[in-house]
């Protein structure tokens, strides 16, 4: 029987002895007869109400206090050899003091090690989280299938500490740019935003450290704070566990929200389900006391700062030439920008999923493509594919792709009725026509024609509306201002044409 086994018996004793003694009225001599027990230790027990317990004395280690100081130096000498997976054993050192001529046994130094060990580690303190005060923010890499693809994405998490409400947003980059964007959409989560925000010391807002302590911030996460008006504390280096509610959350909500593996379209539709599944769950959580957490959340809610009158914008300013094919460079990846832009200068502000260019007070949005990849929009060429009929038939499928079905139709059309080459050039025309005429007048002309089975630019003529141009009379010659000119159809030149080479 183990020790802790022993002394739950002689507590049995005791009150059994007592009770006999006092209650039944037995006497000494009976009640040690009856338990088997001396009776000089059944009158001890009566003058207890429990058993004494003998105080553990401190034994003799004249081995361990022998080679103490040599582990002691070992552990110094080796600590600048130390690193990564490297690590200090028992077996290790064990063969160190042997072979210095130390004896010792294996298990004495682990002992010893242990015993180090734990006189160092750190005593954590219990905190009081006060409503609207504090939340703890943090990133964690997770796995997401996004349309029909595994790949690895990010998650921020924002914690209240009071509530325990969180916000949880995915995100393709653990970027800055994502970082500010977790922020400004927490705090519009949470309809205001805590007084203080306790991070690890990541690069997002952290541009080096200064000294033990000191912190050199970016300049635009210092502009985050001075916009929201929180303060930014910092988790000691390498402390992780000095903002341990949103570490251990954080794998929590991987485990009981993500897992199994989510699946979506995009990160914003798979975000959007995680974070109402996790709502559920908080809305229905009650603290120890038994309060639900929801009602926590209203008192904080009352006392966190407002919302700024103007949201951040999470973007980062990023200057870019554009090059002779129209196309800009923007963190490795390639984007097509409108023709007319070739070789100007252009601002690329870079969001977290997109990226708005902006050049001579014209805007243009692409999605945010990764590092190598590609972006390009035929619609910005078509100026001078119209005037490239071989060009048009490289790009003609990914062309009319994005036109839309209606030019995907016309295209199988013409290239079954005169061949690619052909198709190409009165593809090209038609890409001439929108330029003149506008998209969406050609699309309905388009549709027309496919409805009456024709491919050929001219009955086109007849679906486009020609702007009429009225011209002001006064400045006519005195002449001319009588006479009208009716406008006839294309096909009445083609037949006076036909009738002049006859």
């Amino acid at each position: 029987m183990n020790h802790g086994g022993q002394e739950m018996l002689k507590m049995d004793e005791v009150h059994v002895v007592r009770h006999k003694y006092y209650n039944e009225n037995r006497s000494i001599r009976q009640i040690a007869l009856e338990m088997g027990i001396n009776w000089r230790t059944a009158k001890k027990y009566l003058g207890q109400s429990e058993p004494q317990r003998d105080e553990k004395r401190e034994r003799n280690r004249p081995v361990w206090d022998k080679v103490g100081g040599r582990i002691d130096a070992l552990l110094q000498e080796w600590a600048s050899r130390i690193e990564g997976k490297h690590r200090i054993t028992s077996p290790r050192v064990h063969r160190q003091l042997r072979e210095e001529g130390l004896e010792i046994g294996e298990r004495t130094v682990r002992k010893y090690l242990a015993e180090r060990r734990r006189c160092g580690m750190e005593v954590y303190i219990p905190l009081i989280h006060r409503a609207g005060e504090e939340a703890q923010v943090d990133f964690f890499d997770v796995l997401v299938d996004i349309g029909g693809l595994r790949r690895k994405a990010w998650k921020f998490l924002m914690r209240l500490m009071y509530s325990g409400r969180d916000y949880v947003r995915l995100y393709d980059h653990c970027d800055q740019i994502s970082f500010f964007d977790g922020h400004v959409r927490a705090f519009a989560h949470f309809g205001g935003v805590p007084w203080r925000l306790i991070y690890d010391n990541l690069s997002a807002a952290v541009k080096r450290l200064v000294g033990l302590k000191d912190r050199e911030l970016t300049d635009t996460f210092k502009a985050l704070c001075s916009h929201h008006l929180f303060e930014a504390c910092f988790a000691r280096r390498g402390e992780g566990h000095d903002k341990g509610g949103v570490e251990n959350r954080g794998k929590t909500i991987r485990l009981q929200h993500l897992t199994p593996i989510l699946a979506g379209k995009d990160l914003a539709e798979v975000s959007a389900n995680a974070l109402f599944d996790i709502e559920q769950s908080w809305a229905g959580k009650v603290n120890k006391e038994g309060r639900y957490l929801r009602d926590l959340f209203e008192e904080e809610k009352a006392l966190l700062r407002p919302l700024p009158a103007k949201p951040f914008e999470a973007r980062r300013m990023e200057m870019v030439s554009i090059s002779h094919s129209s196309t800009a460079q923007v963190e490795g990846a390639t984007y097509s920008l409108p023709s007319a832009w070739a070789r100007l200068d252009a601002t690329a502000w870079i969001g977290p999923v997109d990226i708005r260019f902006v050049c001579r007070n014209e805007t243009e949005t692409r999605p945010r493509k990764g590092r190598g990849q590609r972006l390009i929009y035929y619609r910005d060429y078509l100026k001078e594919l119209s005037r490239k009929p071989q060009a048009v038939r490289q790009v003609a499928p990914e062309l009319v792709a994005e036109l839309g079905t209606t030019y995907g139709r016309m295209w199988e059309l013409l290239v079954k009725t005169h061949g690619e080459l052909q198709g190409a050039r009165h593809l090209a025309g038609i890409l001439g026509a929108i330029c003149d005429h506008g998209e969406n007048v050609v699309t309905q002309a388009l549709g027309e024609a496919l409805a009456r089975g024709r491919c050929d630019l001219l009955p086109l003529q007849r679906y486009l509306s020609v702007q009429q141009v009225t011209l002001d009379s006064t400045r006519l010659p005195e002449g001319l201002r009588g006479l009208e000119v009716e406008s006839v159809p294309a096909t009445e030149y083609n037949a006076l044409l036909a009738g002049g080479a006859q």
